[in-house]
């Protein structure tokens, strides 16, 4: 008879006290004594385990073929067992059946296991005050809006590993100015500096050395260059600079972790918002900023422990902007940052100074702004303003057709198909100067009135040129300007009230 580990217990106890195996029996619900006097003799105790098996009870299916097997993975280990599986079967006809796939993936996944070593994440300690650990993650999850605009972005986080300490700026790609941008708001906010800053070995930081490097060139843990703008920033903040070995972002684990837990935190917040969209960025980085002070709120021990070990930031910030002195080519283009800018083309074969932050290019001539627009994220992306190749389009239309940068001479898609439709119509240079002209109406004038006259004429399905296009602008009624009435004043309130004052004071 089995007896549970409860009656086991109860039936010893009672042979400790003198009792019989009957009465022990008895008083632990045992019907005979039998099974008393089989624990007594060795038998295995309910509550241990029972010896591990060193035989087989059924004869192995996969005997006979496994050592080939064994040889197909040991030549090639990411072999799947499903692939495996169909090879033997097609080495051995008829030996094997469909449901022995689950059996037979059981056996390579063991095998993996048992002879195919992994990595494993080595455990840090982590020292109060030393290191900050920079990182970028990808945000999109989140659907963050800016009036109503969908606002791709990364946010580039800062921690400190010990407290977990954390901040983080807003970014639209991981560059050095971001990276940099970065590590200067964290520090600001925090008010001290730590030993050592570490980022990935990503080219926001880092770049690959030529065979012409010096030998006292400052390289990485990974055999990479420190880029001149990264080194400048940790000088100026007397802060050692470290990066990850190649492969190896587990190095930065404390700043890759926080990301996920991050971004869980935001999007619980954006819950208790009952709104993801934001007025404009500024709205959205206070948000941020006030997530990130309320959850470091809560760490305070750790980073007093943090703090008491690093020093007092004691520098101004650098600012993240960058400053390049491009001469304006033959094409009317500056080259910034592996990446090409239209300006106007008075300034052809002239240097023209540009300031680059994250976010923006701004182009200045004699100290005076001329242009600013969104810096371009990527290489050899190019931004084109038609206004500035316009004039030399007119006086060379031949030059429109095969244009390397066409596509950025559609304002719209209404631009496009009127291009389209008057290349349908007429001969080509016909067309392209057509289109031309209307595209000059758009720079003259307000685009938006021309996009609106060119749905209505390809709507409408009739012929038309450029003059139709103008004629219908020119009908369009001017914009208004309201006219705002002023109620008159009434003075007596304020005759009133110094006469009152008066008073007081003569009484005083």
């Amino acid at each position: 008879m089995s007896a549970t580990g409860a009656q086991v217990r109860i039936a010893m106890r009672e042979r400790t006290k003198g009792q019989t195996q009957q009465r022990a029996a008895a008083k632990a619900g045992l019907r005979d004594r039998g099974t008393v006097a089989r624990y007594e003799h060795g038998a295995r105790r309910p509550w241990e385990a029972a010896p591990p098996r060193g035989y087989r009870t059924r004869p192995d299916p996969f005997g006979a073929d496994w050592p080939a097997v064994e040889a197909m993975l040991e030549s090639a280990a990411d072999l799947e067992g499903k692939a495996l599986f169909e090879w033997l079967c097609g080495e051995r006809p008829g030996r094997y059946i469909e449901g022995q796939l689950r059996t037979f993936q059981r056996r390579v996944a063991l095998w993996r296991a048992l002879n195919v070593p992994r990595m494993v994440a080595l455990a840090q300690d982590r020292v109060p005050g030393e290191v900050m650990q920079t990182d970028g993650t990808c945000m999109n999850g989140l659907g963050i809006t800016l009036g109503g605009t969908a606002f791709p972005h990364l946010l580039i986080v800062s921690v400190l590993p010990y407290s977990n300490w954390a901040w983080g700026t807003v970014a639209q790609s991981e560059s050095l100015m971001a990276v940099t941008g970065g590590f200067e708001a964290a520090v600001q906010e925090l008010g001290y500096l730590p030993k050592v800053h570490q980022t990935a070995s990503s080219t926001a930081a880092t770049h690959t050395l030529g065979a012409a490097a010096h030998a006292e060139t400052l390289r990485t843990e990974s055999g990479r260059g420190y880029n001149d703008g990264y080194l400048a920033v940790m000088a100026h903040y007397g802060v050692t600079p470290r990066t990850t070995h190649l492969g190896a972002s587990d190095e930065n684990g404390d700043a890759e972790a926080i990301n996920g837990v991050l971004k869980r935190a935001l999007h619980q917040h954006l819950l208790l918002r009952g709104s993801r969209d934001f007025a404009g960025r500024a709205a959205y980085e206070a948000f941020l900023a006030d997530v990130l002070r309320s959850r470091n709120a809560l760490r305070h021990e750790g980073i007093a422990t943090e703090v008491a070990a690093m020093r007092p930031l004691d520098k101004a910030p650098l600012g993240s902007t960058r400053e390049f002195r491009p001469r304006v080519s033959r094409e009317g283009m500056v080259r910034i940052l592996e990446n090409v800018y239209t300006v106007p083309s008075g300034l052809v074969g002239r240097i023209v100074v540009a300031h680059v932050d994250e976010w923006s290019v701004s182009i200045y001539v004699g100290g005076r702004l001329i242009q600013r627009g969104h810096r371009l994220v990527g290489r050899k992306r190019a931004d084109v303003n038609y206004r500035h190749v316009l004039p030399t389009l007119l006086r060379k239309p031949g030059g429109f057709r095969h244009y390397r940068y066409r596509e950025h001479l559609f304002p719209t898609a209404a631009f496009r198909r009127a291009w389209e439709v008057l290349d349908a119509r007429m001969s080509p240079r016909r067309a392209d100067l057509a289109y031309l002209r209307v595209l000059k109406l758009a720079a003259d004038g307000l685009e938006t009135d021309v996009h609106h006259a060119l749905e209505l004429l390809i709507e409408d399905g009739g012929a038309w040129d450029d003059a139709a296009v103008e004629a219908l602008v020119r009908q369009a009624p001017p914009a208004t300007m309201p006219v705002l009435t002023m109620p008159p004043v009434d003075l007596q309130p304020y005759d009133a009230l110094l006469s009152e004052q008066e008073v007081a004071c003569a009484v005083a």
